[in-house]
């Protein structure tokens, strides 16, 4: 039986998509539109031709250390598979839109992602019809502290490097109530505290926003969400399976390391990257 939640939600979207963006996102602050600038850029397909080859590799040089992140991909997917299936699920600020479509391919009611650039959201699109989700996805612009989505109308969402670009007193709360009751969130984050990756952020400035440079999340903000949500499962990630030491020693090696040192309290927290899961209060 399909779920009545689908036809209200499309219903929804649809009518909150009436409205002119120019009216829907008039009052966005000086740092969202830095952001949305940002990422209309990053992710626009004619950035590559229009930029010269090595101005785009400057621009996107920290790609190749996204290489050893096989194991924190394998357990996003996993977490997907477990909470989406007949779910109503969300991609928070879903950039291309990845994870809904993982969503829709894993059973999921109906697959929505959400993101302010229309840049991003037409890729989503336009990713979702090629690979025949246009039906179970719904990909729409919006604001991610102010979703216009309805309360208690979403049972699982993914934040994948979200909420550093957020004001998290904002996002929290939104997140909070658009969450049905027994929902979850995993949140996927780089995290603060390792001095050589601070280093690495600070001298490669043009790589980031400058509202994204100064707001990498730390242990303090997981106490802040803890204020909205139930605290679940939370891991961390590439701790010395980063690069590139990924060219010198075998990937099982790093990997098997790395689950081994990442257990280990405080040592953990100079790990690259971390996921936390929040629970519905209800």
């Amino acid at each position: 039986m399909t779920d009545p939640r689908v036809s209200m939600l499309r219903r929804w979207i649809e009518d909150v998509e009436k409205i002119p963006g120019e009216q829907r996102f008039a009052a966005l602050d000086v740092r969202k539109k830095k952001e949305l600038q940002f990422h209309d850029r990053d992710r626009n397909p004619k950035s590559r031709a229009d930029l010269e080859h090595g101005e785009y590799s400057k621009l996107h040089r920290n790609k190749k250390y996204y290489r050893t992140t096989g194991p924190r991909m394998r357990y996003l997917v996993r977490w997907i598979e477990r909470h989406a299936s007949d779910k109503i699920f969300l991609d928070y600020a879903c950039g291309n839109g990845g994870n809904a479509l993982r969503a829709a391919a894993r059973g999921a009611a109906l697959a929505l992602g959400l993101d302010l650039s229309p840049v991003s959201v037409a890729n989503a699109k336009a990713q979702a019809a090629a690979e025949g989700w246009a039906e179970r996805t719904l990909f729409y612009r919006a604001d991610a502290e102010r979703t216009e989505l309805p309360a208690r109308s979403i049972d699982s969402i993914v934040c994948s490097g979200t909420l550093h670009h957020l004001a998290l007193s904002q996002a929290f709360p939104e997140l909070r109530r658009i969450l049905a009751p027994g929902g979850r969130i995993l949140a996927v984050e780089a995290l603060n505290y390792n001095p050589l990756i601070r280093f690495y952020r600070a001298t490669t400035p043009r790589l980031r926003t400058e509202w994204e440079r100064t707001h990498i999340l730390t242990l303090k903000d997981v106490i802040f969400a803890r204020r909205f949500f139930r605290l679940g499962e939370v891991r961390y990630w590439n701790l010395v399976n980063i690069a590139p030491l990924d060219r010198v020693f075998p990937a099982t090696f790093l990997e098997k390391t790395d689950e081994t040192l990442c257990r280990i309290p405080v040592l953990n927290l100079l790990s690259w990257t971390f996921t936390f899961e929040l629970l519905s209060q209800d």
